[in-house]
């Protein structure tokens, strides 16, 4: 399996009760932050670049911190940031602090928690573009903790608009610019209440009631309408309000929950479910474009900002990213394993008695499962089949009903992750060498130059993996034909709402498509679609059209993957043969119907800024250069 990065995990919790009734009830202070650092272990496939993780107290004594933040690089960051706060609260002292003291002064326990996970997909890395980002500012109300799972593809607007209004920017990412934006509308909004008591109130009273009158719903509506991309923004005041806000499409996850104690949001249903030993009913999805708020005073709601769009949640997050353990995933990947069965049936003629089927460890177990299923069916007719004949024939008895009976599907475990060798010691033909033995394989399955191997994996992207590892591995076996299946469609177009999928040049579908022109001398479709593509540049996003699906419309599915299997056995190092079989696009939307969100398959983008993102890929690679966009 090919890793692909994704843009992130995100996780918030608002207690809705003093901290001293959860040390009352559960035995210990800590609370919010056991459970902030189990939704984030629990999500800890969403991103092992980064984390970070946010406090916001809602009783602070001034000149004491009530906004806390913890960043860390790496794998193990969890481990590292959550055992830097447990050091800070064992240096303060629980076991003999006063409620008052704690509630006021105990560093990282406080009522609002954050948290993180980071994949980046810009390229841009280090402790400075780890979330959450943080604005301060001396009035509690204006402070403002951030942190998403999102990528916008109209960043360059967002940026000369927060420029023009005065503002400066110390980094350009999205994040910070977000970031200042909804500062500047947070600004505002403290500003209109400013405004609306200053002549019957005086300080402090009045910095309380602009606390207490915050409207967040205003300062979203006043800057999200123009954001263009997949997201779910996280943030929280200093002074106790927090939101979290989806795109209109719902390109990205996110679930809640919430009851008279606590508030929580994380981007899977099922790390809630387990964290919280809650029923599944009871964890909601949050509709697409709007905003689950909880005020200061501990009011719960979710409020439309954007307004629902069409249905574009992404079907990577359930083919991949996802834990399988939610319900309704497990059933879809179960469904995207059965839909390729007739494609496997057709690749190995039917002939299931000479075929060993396998997976590639470990995301494509349960598709492996769901192809096992659909194949006993196959099986179980063939069996029907020649009972009937027998029977016909008159040649049924208990013998030859026992001897139809007893075949069996041939699943094994041939290849085994056993180990993670370190290949970027080593270089060139060295490197590859490594590569090929990332995985061991189960001597003694596969009949040699009989057999057919099949092992489905859940995508195959860049090939790089395939070529390098796989199909050296189980060309080992001495497999008479190797047939690799991907239980997900060919990935044709970049991703630019959250996934690591930018450069057109690095999918080797793609590739496959641009050696086939030059094949039969159509390279004339490569430079017509780069002025195509450089034409969009000047339309409005209404005008504005994928191009790039020029490159691929001469060709059928079954012509591109055998180009593939070309290029990827070239070199003449694999005696078996090799076929590849993908899902189809039908298959699919069969097995996903709840997320359609297809762009990287089939080229439909749900947004402009989607579109525009893939001509300029396009333009990219035809100019030679390396930019993700």
């Amino acid at each position: 399996m090919e890793i692909l990065k994704h843009e992130c995990g995100v996780a918030m919790i608002r207690l809705l009760k003093p901290l001293e009734y959860y040390r009352k009830k559960y035995g210990t202070w800590t609370y919010g932050l056991g459970k902030l650092y189990l939704l984030m272990e629990k999500q800890h496939n969403r991103g092992q670049e980064a984390a970070g993780i946010g406090v916001v107290k809602l009783h602070p004594v001034p000149g004491n911190e009530y906004v806390f933040r913890e960043r860390a690089l790496g794998k193990d960051a969890i481990q590292e940031i959550f055992g830097e706060v447990n050091s800070k609260i064992a240096s303060f002292g629980l076991s003999d602090a006063t409620p008052a003291e704690v509630e006021n002064f105990a560093p990282f326990l406080g009522e609002i928690y954050m948290g993180h996970l980071r994949y980046s997909t810009t390229g841009k890395s280090g402790i400075s573009y780890c979330h959450p980002f943080l604005r301060r500012n001396n009035w509690r109300s204006r402070n403002l903790l951030m942190c998403g799972n999102f990528n916008m593809t109209n960043v360059d607007k967002v940026f000369d608009r927060v420029v023009a209004h005065g503002q400066h920017p110390r980094i350009y990412s999205d994040t910070v610019i977000l970031l200042e934006q909804l500062g500047e509308a947070l600004d505002k909004e403290n500003h209109r209440i400013y405004r609306q008591y200053r002549d019957s109130q005086v300080d402090p009273q009045l910095s309380h009631t602009i606390e207490d009158n915050l409207d967040m719903c205003r300062v979203l509506s006043s800057t999200s309408p123009e954001w263009d991309g997949g997201f779910v923004i996280c943030g929280a005041t200093g002074s106790g309000d927090m939101f979290a806000l989806r795109d209109r499409h719902g390109i990205r996850p996110a679930f809640y929950y919430a009851d008279d104690e606590i508030v929580v949001l994380a981007s899977e249903r099922p790390v809630i479910q387990t964290v919280l030993n809650v029923p599944r009913r009871d964890v909601r999805e949050l509709v697409p474009g709007s905003a689950l708020i909880v005020t200061k005073a501990g009011h719960v709601s979710v409020a439309d900002i954007l307004g629902e769009d069409s249905n574009r949640r992404c079907s990577f997050e359930r083919i991949y990213f996802s834990r399988g353990s939610d319900a309704d995933i497990y059933a879809e990947r179960k469904a995207l394993g059965r839909n390729v069965v007739p494609g496997i049936m057709k690749s190995i003629d039917g002939d299931l008695d000479h075929s060993v089927f396998s997976f590639i460890p470990n995301t494509a177990e349960v598709a492996f499962i769901g192809m096992c299923e659909g194949l006993e069916e196959q099986l179980n007719n063939v069996k029907a089949d020649r009972i009937l004949e027998a029977q016909l024939a008159g040649t049924l008895d208990a013998e030859r009903l026992k001897e139809i009976m007893g075949r069996r599907l041939r699943i094994e475990k041939v290849a085994i992750k056993d180990i993670k060798l370190r290949t970027f010691i080593a270089e060139g033909e060295a490197r590859n060498d490594l590569a090929a033995h990332v995985y061991d394989v189960t001597y003694g399955l596969v009949e040699n130059n009989r057999d057919t191997l099949v092992v489905i994996d859940d995508s195959i992207v860049r090939g790089i993996t395939l070529k390098q590892s796989i199909l050296r591995m189980l060309d080992r076996l001495h497999p008479r034909k190797i047939v690799v299946v991907s239980s997900s469609p060919q990935v044709r177009y970049p991703d630019c709402y959250g996934i690591d999928m930018s450069r057109m040049g690095e999918f080797i579908a793609f590739r496959a498509a641009v050696e086939l022109l030059k094949d039969r001398g159509m390279e004339n479709v490569l430079a017509e679609t780069y002025e195509n593509c450089k034409r969009q540049e000047a339309l409005l996003d209404f005008e504005i059209v994928n191009c790039v699906k020029a490159i691929y419309a001469p060709f059928t599915q079954e012509e591109i993957s055998r180009k593939m299997v070309e290029m990827l056995t070239a070199d003449g190092e694999i005696k078996a043969e090799v076929e590849i079989v993908y899902q189809t696009l039908s298959g699919l939307h069969d097995a996903i119907p709840s997320c359609p969100g297809d762009w990287y398959f089939s080229g439909d983008y749900p947004t402009p800024g989607g579109t525009r993102l893939v001509n300029r890929a396009y333009i990219n690679f035809y100019e030679g250069h390396s930019e993700k966009r």
